[in-house]
């Protein structure tokens, strides 16, 4: 049984910190722990702590969410969704690898830049994945590129890590240009990102792939991701697409990246 963690959330108002700077104190006896929500580091360390923080406390229903909407779209094309070779971008502590599991996915691979989701994953979900990387898609060298690719990915997921340098958007692109021409895509990203209002270069960069040459939209749809630490939902918009061909260095440029 896992143990019962003492989480307390600050007095100070989640709208005037950014989410990823939002913060909880984890109380150990007489010590008080402060930690941000994207220390993940920090987190993965402490057995059952991620699950109780985001999926207890604050009810994130992102991998699920994810799953269903990439099965559901898998499934209009008549395809065997457990036949997937699929890579998990961002994997951490294995929730999503496990999600796809239960949906009776057989190929899984997953990738993380910090060693700690790995142990947490090891630790938590073993054999939930074929194999797990931990590194860097932003400075990938070509030796581990291809022995990433050589899984033959015809889909790729990643949950709940865009848009607030968990994973910058070069390493999005380098992982959705290692799967397949007509690989699937399935992935997450808070609301505002989408919005027009929003002119960084990452927010215009989302809103144009998403409807561009590189990606067959299948499904797009706004659901609450979890609460914020006031009860307040946080909404994001759950994607799934079929990829029509690898994304130029030009696109990235465009947007300064």
């Amino acid at each position: 049984m896992q143990k019962h963690h003492r989480i307390q959330f600050p007095s100070i108002r989640a709208t005037e910190l950014g989410q990823d700077e939002v913060y909880f104190n984890l109380l150990e006896g007489d010590i008080t722990r402060k930690i941000r929500f994207h220390d993940y580091n920090e987190i993965y360390k402490i057995p059952g702590l991620y699950e109780q923080l985001f999926y207890d406390r604050l009810k994130c229903v992102s991998p699920s969410k994810v799953a269903s909407i990439l099965e559901s779209s898998v499934s209009q094309s008549h395809e065997n969704f457990g036949e997937l070779r699929v890579l998990d971008l961002g994997a951490g502590n294995g929730l999503m690898g496990e999600e796809l599991k239960k949906r009776g996915l057989a190929r899984l691979v997953g990738v993380d830049i910090i060693p700690e989701a790995y142990d947490a994953t090891e630790r938590d979900r073993p054999g939930v994945y074929d194999a797990y990387y931990i590194e860097d898609f932003c400075n990938i060298n070509a030796e581990q590129r291809e022995s990433i690719a050589s899984w033959s990915f015809d889909c790729m997921t990643t949950v709940a890590a865009l848009g607030f340098g968990d994973i910058p958007p070069q390493a999005f692109i380098e992982a959705f240009n290692i799967i397949q021409s007509q690989g699937w895509v399935a992935f997450n990203i808070k609301e505002t990102f989408l919005n027009n209002s929003d002119t960084s270069g990452f927010s215009r960069m989302m809103r144009e792939l998403i409807f561009s040459e590189y990606l067959d939209l299948y499904h797009l749809e706004r659901y609450r991701h979890r609460l914020s630490i006031e009860g307040k939902p946080l909404y994001y918009f759950a994607i799934a697409g079929r990829k029509k061909a690898d994304i130029s260095p030009e696109f990235l440029s465009r947007f300064g990246y």
